[in-house]
């Protein structure tokens, strides 16, 4: 019996591939996530292109990482990116979609320009980088889109309405991708982290429930996804269980747990002082920065 159990699980569990060599795009590299990712795959001897609207925080990063300026609101900007990668490195292996904003506050106090411009960089961009990358991978018979939501993609949070929609789309795309590709060679992942210490989290409530987590454990996860490929990507890893039980049980007793923890005050308690710089520099539609790509 305990054989035939471990042959299940080898055959469940895909074997770790190496990492050398393998080209990866990132988009929003520049800074927290995206950045400790490069890092961390560099380390692992991939070949990392990182595509961000400002990417100066980027210059100075290893070797095996060239930096373009991309604006993934702009479809030919972003394809020119990826076809950029391609000609610097060889055919794309991963897309890591990693770009987004979250301005903060209530839905009816939202201006039109800071709606659309979450939809445009949380949402469409996913959806217009996963095609891209599946029209490149699936002819080759392999690849891998790792998209980065968060667990705002599972749970509603007061005062990020137009934040948590983007992030259950990129759920939900993510999960009919995966079943679309299903048999091709090309394999998703989606990436749930709770709060992360990055400036988009700056001033942000505090809850016994709700441990934040760094960019470089987020990183770690995301790593291990395109060496061992999986669907379903939480940090931290109990997040996933927690959601599993909160699935179960009643509506009632959830919004109790959440209310009693005030994990439910995370996003709505966020200190707009302490956000201010980065909520400013967000929604802003043109930064400075180098067009060219650099070692």
């Amino acid at each position: 019996m305990a054989e035939r159990v471990g042959r299940f699980w080898q055959r469940r569990v895909p074997v770790a591939r190496p990492l050398a060599g393998v080209v990866v795009a990132i988009t929003g590299g520049a800074r927290g996530i995206g950045a400790a990712t490069a890092d961390a795959l560099a380390r692992a001897g991939a070949r990392v292109a990182i595509g961000d609207l400002d990417p100066s925080p980027a210059q100075g990063q290893a070797q095996a990482v060239r930096v373009w300026r991309v604006d993934v609101t702009d479809r030919d900007s972003f394809t020119g990116f990826l076809d950029q990668v391609e000609e610097a490195f060889g055919p794309l292996d991963v897309l890591i979609n990693n770009a987004g904003i979250m301005p903060l506050g209530r839905l009816a106090d939202e201006p039109e320009a800071v709606t659309a411009r979450q939809v445009e960089i949380n949402l469409h961009a996913v959806i217009h980088g996963s095609r891209q990358a599946v029209r490149r991978m699936r002819p080759r018979g392999r690849g891998h889109i790792v998209n980065v939501a968060s667990e705002a993609g599972k749970v509603g949070f007061a005062e990020a309405a137009t934040y948590c929609a983007t992030k259950h789309g990129v759920v939900g795309l993510s999960e009919a991708l995966r079943a679309e590709l299903r048999g091709t060679g090309v394999s998703v992942s989606c990436v749930m982290p709770t709060v992360v210490r990055t400036e988009l989290a700056s001033g942000l409530g505090e809850s016994p429930l709700v441990r934040p987590v760094t960019p470089q454990q987020v990183a770690e996860a995301i790593v291990g996804a395109v060496a061992r490929p999986r669907f379903e990507v939480y940090v931290p890893r109990s997040l996933g269980a927690m959601n599993r039980l909160l699935a179960l049980a009643p509506r009632a007793v959830g919004d109790v747990l959440l209310r009693a923890s005030r994990a439910d005050r995370v996003l709505a308690g966020a200190d707009p002082a302490a956000r201010a710089g980065y909520e400013a520099r967000a929604v802003q539609r043109n930064r400075p920065g180098p067009v060219d790509a650099t070692e």
